[in-house]
């Protein structure tokens, strides 16, 4: 079984394995390149073959499972250069969506922002990513933060495409091999980051904004990359 179960009530249970595959992919506890059999996951989810397939039939739509011909799943594989990819196909996509949500938001907007950064600021960095809980806490309040930020452009395509992306930079995020004791010119204090991201929202400016949010989706990029373990040779 998953060592940490989401309280979320599910549909189906086709909607659990989404959920719990994802979770598990997504914090890393199955890693790249991981064969995904179905029988294990059986046994792990305790969970039947049809809702399974459905959702690493899913899953692959999202980009976090690939199929192997007659060899079955396996999770995504993942590399510094989708990373790179990545980093810039959110930056431009964010920076979109905040200028339209600048135009657009309302004051109910706002205090969504505003929500959003109190609990965020209020939730610490997890210090060690094996305590799950609060790893995935933040990680939750971390999302919810971007997604306020833009949740007044209008568009709920943009947005899907926007939770998608969001979705796969925290999974790059929460991989173990790219974590290690952070050399002293790499801490930051993202708090800062958040809260000047915040503040040029409310004061709506958009160009002050999307430099920000450039920077600070940079610097988490580099941040991972420089905890990346190359393979030996």
């Amino acid at each position: 079984m998953p060592d940490f179960v989401s309280p979320v009530k599910d549909k189906t249970l086709a909607d659990r394995a989404l959920r719990l595959l994802r979770d598990d992919i997504l914090a890393a506890r199955l890693a790249p390149d991981t064969r995904l059999r179905i029988a294990e996951l059986q046994k792990r989810y305790d969970l039947g073959i049809s809702p399974l397939r459905e959702a690493l039939l899913r899953l692959i739509s999202e980009g976090f499972v690939v199929a192997e011909g007659q060899r079955g799943f396996a999770v995504a594989s993942v590399s510094l250069a989708e990373l790179k990819d990545l980093t810039r196909a959110r930056i431009r996509l964010e920076g979109l969506l905040l200028s339209e949500a600048i135009a657009l938001g309302d004051a109910e907007w706002e205090t969504g922002i505003v929500a959003a950064f109190h609990r965020l600021s209020r939730t610490p960095l997890p210090e060690d990513l094996h305590d799950v809980q609060a790893t995935a806490h933040w990680e939750s309040c971390h999302r919810a933060f971007h997604d306020a930020l833009v949740a007044g452009c209008g568009s709920p395509w943009l947005l899907r495409m926007h939770a998608q992306l969001g979705e796969h930079s925290e999974r790059y995020r929460r991989i173990r091999l790219f974590h290690s004791v952070a050399p002293a010119q790499m801490i930051r204090n993202v708090n800062d980051e958040h809260q000047s991201l915040m503040q040029a929202m409310l004061d709506r400016d958009a160009p002050r904004a999307i430099a920000l949010v450039q920077s600070h989706l940079t610097n988490t990029a580099n941040a991972v990359a420089s905890f990346w373990q190359p393979e030996a040779p």
